[in-house]
């Protein structure tokens, strides 16, 4: 299918952002979809790291859900002030930040876990206690003040009047405490925090309210959300970084292993509807401009890697530079495998398998 004719059965017109730095050829546009996962979020950066330095790649859109939505103000703010180059160099920046801050924190590795290389904190103290105490008490009374580093270093790496002008659209999804529905914040409206509301594990954090509303982790309702990448914007690809793994052989057996696959599921449950849905109005979209053949015209495509298959949730805690820059490079090579074997997909066809997400529909 030409731009053309899916801008005539989609009622959307492509219009490629202008990289700031000149420096862009006219190429392959897409849009982002980046789930939250903590720590994990260092694989996307990876990704973003290598789609970024792709001459052919144009990224018009990105929405993204806690880690998700961390790179991608990051992302949107950097291109604003340099380009695809200023946006790699905020990314580092960012994490780096990110593991200098937990430098001293007692959530680190057991000397075991260290010896035999496993990246968990499953066997450290401090996360035990963690594990245990947000059983028996809440955010409101272990940090009553709220605090979150996260403010301090968003404050020194994002540039929010750049990213509220930004010619990237951005949608951050945090989850509205009192409905459960998801709330899309966009440019003009984002915060500091909006994003520590995107982020915020209610075991962990306080609500974060803004204008009154209190918010949790955009991730219990969208992780990310597809809905403004469908809807608003011209690109017809939609590239998913996915760092929750959907897929997982075998039955978890052990309390950890159940606790893990479960916050898997409850963390994909949003996602995989939204690809359920265009998985089915694919084949039956109606022709005429309307939202169901917006939905159905939606060409996605996958980088994940099985790598984080050997990841578990506490892990998502561990913020060692040596684990993100691992995570960094996973995702780099995932990136870069994903380039080779679907370039010539983006802007024709889905790389993604949809029928996975509606096996029951024909």
């Amino acid at each position: 299918m030409s731009a053309d004719e899916t801008g005539s059965r989609t009622g959307k017109t492509a219009k490629k952002p202008a990289a700031s730095n000149g420096s862009r050829k006219p190429g392959k546009t897409i849009s982002l979809a980046l789930q939250g996962g903590g720590s994990h979020g260092a694989f996307t950066w990876g990704v973003l790291d290598r789609l970024l330095e792709d001459e052919e790649i144009t990224i018009e859109a990105i929405s993204g859900t806690s880690a998700g939505a961390m790179n991608a103000a990051v992302v949107t703010s950097g291109f604003a002030k340099g380009g695809y180059e200023g946006a790699r160099a905020d990314l580092e920046t960012f994490w780096r930040a990110v593991s200098e801050a937990a430098r001293f924190s007692p959530l680190q590795r057991s000397p075991i876990d260290i010896l035999f290389g496993n990246w968990s904190l499953e066997n450290s103290l401090a996360y035990m206690w963690l594990d245990m105490s947000a059983k028996m008490f809440s955010p409101y009374d272990l940090n009553p003040a709220g605090d979150n580093p996260l403010a301090a270093i968003l404050r020194d790496v994002v540039d929010f009047k750049a990213l509220n002008s930004s010619p990237a659209k951005l949608f951050i999804t945090a989850t509205n405490v009192e409905t459960g529905q998801a709330r899309i914040f966009r440019n003009p409206d984002i915060c500091i925090e909006v994003l520590l509301a995107s982020a915020c594990l209610p075991t962990i954090y306080k609500a974060v309210e803004i204008d009154g509303v209190p918010y949790w982790d955009g991730g219990y309702s969208g992780n990310p959300s597809l809905g403004p990448l469908v809807r608003e914007c011209g690109s017809d690809d939609t590239v998913l970084v996915q760092i929750n793994p959907v897929r997982r052989p075998g039955v978890p057996k052990s309390s950890r292993e159940i606790a893990n696959r479960l916050n898997e599921v409850s963390f994909n449950s949003s996602l995989m509807k939204e690809l359920r849905m265009i998985s089915i109005l694919r084949k039956d979209a109606p022709e005429h401009v309307c939202e169901a053949s917006r939905w159905g015209a939606m060409r996605m495509h996958c980088i994940a890697s099985d790598d984080m298959l050997d990841l578990d949730q506490s892990s998502k805690l561990n913020a060692e530079w040596s684990f993100m820059t691992m995570l960094r490079d996973i995702g780099r090579d995932a990136a870069s495998a994903f380039l080779t074997k679907h370039r010539k997909d983006i802007g024709v066809r889905p790389s993604l398998d949809l029928d996975l997400f509606a096996p029951d529909y024909t």
